[in-house]
């Protein structure tokens, strides 16, 4: 093979991958080596602000020096590397090598040693309707040789033909095609969606097909691809498009080798699947990744048209469209009728994280099925699931997707199962929902009274055994148990939409400013996490309105609060602290305090777990008008039983450390009164 005809270039990062190193340890050794007599290659180019380097180069010094920690990397080079003009200012040549890789999964002959005629022969001859790859390799008028040799490369590389293309795939940003960088999931997400969708197809009563409708949509069935190894045939549906992300889908599909037919599209995006069938889908897709809640739902609405109960279906969208609240009024009610056609039979707040490229946007899944349409709209229910504080670990998805699993079955059938995640809910109080989906549903009638009566009489207890200690009872009010009536909880930014709540950021101030000897206080982490062990900091007044200006104090009632390293919060009874960064404030509206008391805010900040970090999705829970007086009334005596209890504990320490120093040391004699009255009294 001519390797000068096939030129690749590497980035100092791509070097590092190549040598498995740390990016500044080959920094290191261009610099040391400069003047030695085996230099670093010198660099081809800059391309986009970055220096690039011939791989072949860098192999060869690699090899000839002994550096780095792998011994491959002459055979790994291609894999690391990228051809000269693939990349996003041509997207042709990208196109190109994928078209060769596919045509040699097809063919599974190689493409060296071929001419342009042979070339373009066997892909009319693979690609008769010019579906997937005849086109692309016929629009590369020159080089086309090369690339293909650029592509045997990069197979022997990656060791095989489908490595080759996820090689390509892999560095989205790279290889120009920035849809699918703008969409793509991680890996926890895919392997939870092909999870739950392969467990779906092995409970269907015969083999289903696979379907994807999304435009541009791919990496879902390489998931089942990849979690259903090589047990079960797969065979896929996408759908029937000309256009680039469409034909992309094809090509890789064909590269693993995987059979795969063509989706009719009619206007609107509708299409009809018969028989049993899987659908997987991702919203926002790489063909339309600028989808709005509207379209979503639109998309969704697609499959569940056409949907009969011998099929299922995995989707996996933004939270913000699929179950959280403040949709629009249009898109609200478009999700109430996909609710009330009975096919969502389970909905799953999944964790922030999951899609490469807004790590801060949680995803939502919804699982489709049979709609039991012999069952009365009032008793049909839908499991529903909240995953926002957990982490996609293998016993975590595979209790998910056996939570799932359950969903599909008749009332009898979900009862009997044991559900870790999910809980049932009736499909009635999803639609007249106007918050959050997964939000947990108070609990009515004799449940919550039983509760309540079981607290009440815990609490008399209680106040009967502080009795017995000093003859007082702190906060001594009479409890009722009580069944509805309460005001059911909201996220954080519900509140914050609704004015009840306002957020106020920390202020950054210079570790420089903060002093123990001033007396404006300072509430930080530190004071959050361990308000009793941290030494008290605070800051000059004056120091503070020179040099932040638009730094702000707290008022009476504020909750401040951390997420990191674990959520933690404490009221500010006081006022006129200066919180610092990152801890933060959240401030009740005292007009419209909307329920929420001060304490109780912080309470269920407190109780959070420590992975919870996506604060405006907490859940506070709110009192009703006329018990939040009594209330705080009733908090704040505790708080000062609370504070006298501790003041003597103190005092019991001190007094246990005088009387053990003084005996221990000398310098005290105890006595014992009753001793001393019997020897005077024989006297």
């Amino acid at each position: 093979m001519n390797s000068s005809a096939v030129q690749l270039r590497m980035t100092l990062s791509d070097v590092a991958a190549l040598a498995k190193v740390q990016r500044p340890v080959v920094s290191m050794w261009r610099t040391r080596s400069a003047h030695g007599p085996a230099p670093f290659p010198q660099a081809l180019a800059v391309e986009r602000g970055l220096e690039v380097f011939d791989a072949d180069e860098v192999a060869a010094w690699l090899e000839a020096t002994g550096r780095g920690n792998n011994a491959e990397a002459s055979g790994d080079a291609a894999a690391f590397a990228v051809r000269a003009g693939v990349g996003r200012d041509n997207r042709n040549v990208f196109d190109a090598v994928t078209a060769l890789l596919a045509l040699r999964a097809v063919t599974g002959t190689p493409l060296t040693g071929r001419d342009r005629d042979s070339l373009l022969d066997a892909a009319d001859e693979s690609d008769p309707d010019d579906a997937f790859l005849y086109s692309e390799i016929e629009a590369l008028a020159d080089g086309l040789e090369s690339t293909a040799e650029y592509a045997e490369r990069l197979i022997d590389s990656a060791y095989s033909v489908p490595a080759a293309f996820e090689t390509l795939l892999a560095d989205r940003f790279r290889s120009g095609i920035r849809e699918h960088a703008d969409t793509a999931l991680t890996e926890a997400a895919t392997h939870l969606v092909a999870s739950a969708a392969l467990a779906l197809a092995l409970s269907l009563e015969s083999e289903p097909v696979f379907v994807d409708p999304t435009p541009g949509g791919s990496d879902l069935l390489l998931g089942i691809v990849r979690a259903a190894g090589d047990g079960l045939p797969i065979t896929a549906l996408t759908p029937d498009g000309d256009d680039a992300s469409a034909r992309l889908v094809r090509r890789r599909l064909a590269a693993h080798g995987i059979d795969s037919q063509l989706l009719k599209m009619q206007a609107g995006g509708t299409f009809d699947v018969h028989g049993p069938a899987v659908h997987l889908a991702q919203y926002p897709s790489p063909g339309e990744p600028g989808m709005d809640a509207g379209g979503i739902l639109a998309a969704i609405e697609s499959i569940v048209m056409q949907m009969d109960d011998s099929q299922r279906a995995v989707i996996i969208a933004p939270a913000s469209t699929l179950c959280d609240g403040a949709l629009t009024a249009s898109a609200g009610a478009h999700r109430s009728e996909l609710l009330r056609s009975g096919r969502v039979r389970a909905i799953v707040r999944l964790p922030q994280g999951l899609l490469r490229r807004k790590p801060r946007e949680a995803q939502c899944l919804w699982v489709l099925g049979p709609s039991f349409a012999e069952v009365d709209i009032a008793d049909r229910w839908t499991m529903v699931a909240d995953l926002t504080a957990a982490r996609l670990t293998p016993d975590v998805v595979h209790d998910l997707v056996s939570d799932v699993v359950a969903s599909m079955g008749s009332g009898a059938t979900v009862r009997a199962h044991s559900f870790r995640f999910a809980r049932l809910v009736p499909t009635r109080h999803l639609l007249a929902s106007r918050g959050s989906l997964v939000e947990l549903p108070s609990r009515g009638g004799a449940g919550e009274a039983a509760a309540g009566a079981e607290a009440a009489l815990r609490i008399e207890e209680l106040q009967e055994l502080l009795m017995k200690y000093d003859g007082s009872v702190p906060a001594a009010v009479s409890v009722l148990a009580q069944s509805g009536g309460r005001l059911a909880p909201a996220t954080v930014q519900e509140l914050l939409s609704a004015g009840t709540l306002r957020y106020i950021k920390g202020n950054r101030l210079d570790p420089a400013d903060l002093s123990a000897r001033e007396r404006t206080r300072v509430i930080g982490t530190a004071e959050l996490l361990d308000e009793e062990a941290t030494k008290p900091r605070s800051i000059s007044i004056l120091d503070f309105a020179a040099k932040y200006p638009s730094g702000r104090l707290t008022e009476p009632g504020d909750v401040v609060f951390c997420t990191s390293p674990r959520p933690a919060a404490m009221v500010d009874a006081e006022g006129g602290a200066v919180v610092v960064f990152p801890a933060r404030v959240l401030r009740i509206d005292a007009g419209d305090p909307g329920g929420l008391v001060p304490a109780v805010l912080a309470a269920d900040i407190n109780s959070l777990p420590p992975q919870d970090k996506a604060w405006r999705q907490w859940r506070l829970r709110r009192t009703p008008y006329r018990q939040r007086r009594p209330l705080e009334v009733a908090l704040a005596e505790l708080q000062h039983e609370q504070d006298l209890t501790r003041q003597r504990l103190q005092q019991l320490d001190e007094l246990a450390t005088l009387i053990l120093d003084g005996v221990a040391g000398g310098s005290l004699t105890l006595t014992d009164p009753t001793s001393t009255a019997t020897t005077e009294g024989t006297r």
